[in-house]
């Protein structure tokens, strides 16, 4: 039975979310540029990917990557690379010629495609096992039971969903759009840049034993 003091837990959670990064930047730049379906499609595909290291943390894979090096260092050059790849595409689209919203809409991906490169920004993210790894640790006792460890697991889940869906539908709020349109390619080199920086902060990284 979790205490009183989830709530501080899942709040601090939900700032961590919420927080600048490779998600928080996927999202609102799809929100922006696709819409707000596009944005809850990639919204979607990185909640996903975090229940995924949530169940792996749970089930005891954090521990086998903290005694297995290597596993952490090639998911770690994976997500690298394909933060890599967003950084180009983003800076491809900010040189290219300018589109109006129209015709932006109607090359946007298919929502299938959108959901898997949330999936694949989280899944490819090493950092997101130790975290769901250390709040298991902070919250529960060494002796808890399974149904207290799923208990959180769905909290923290549903505090990631609201945060990641509320960004989706934040950002693709007309205001937003039309402040994005008016800078479109000043917002394309940021995300560019941004992205770029989260791949070199993740081959940076060292794991913590």
């Amino acid at each position: 039975m979790l205490g009183p003091e989830i709530w501080l837990i899942l709040l601090g959670w939900a700032v961590a979310c919420g927080s600048p990064g490779p998600a928080t930047l996927a999202i609102s730049g799809t929100a922006m540029a696709s819409g707000r379906s596009a944005g809850v499609a990639v919204a979607s595909g990185i909640v996903v990917g975090s229940a995924s290291w949530g169940i792996a943390a749970a089930l005891g894979m954090s521990a086998l990557m903290l005694a297995n090096a290597w596993i952490f260092e090639v998911i770690r050059y994976l997500g690298a690379t394909y933060l890599l790849f967003l950084a180009f595409k983003s800076l491809r689209s900010a040189f290219s010629a300018a589109r109006s919203k129209a015709e932006i809409d109607m090359s946007a991906q298919s929502h299938e495609r959108l959901f898997l490169k949330g999936f694949l920004i989280h899944i490819t993210n090493p950092k997101a096992i130790l975290a769901w790894g250390a709040i298991y640790a902070i919250v529960l006792p060494a002796n808890a039971k399974s149904d207290a460890i799923w208990q959180l697991f769905l909290m923290l889940v549903a505090t990631s969903t609201l945060v990641f869906i509320g960004y989706g539908i934040l950002f693709s709020h007309p205001a937003v759009v039309r402040v994005y349109m008016a800078a479109k390619r000043w917002f394309d080199v940021a995300f560019a840049v941004l992205f770029g920086a989260a791949s070199l902060k993740i081959l940076t990284a060292r794991l913590e034993v």
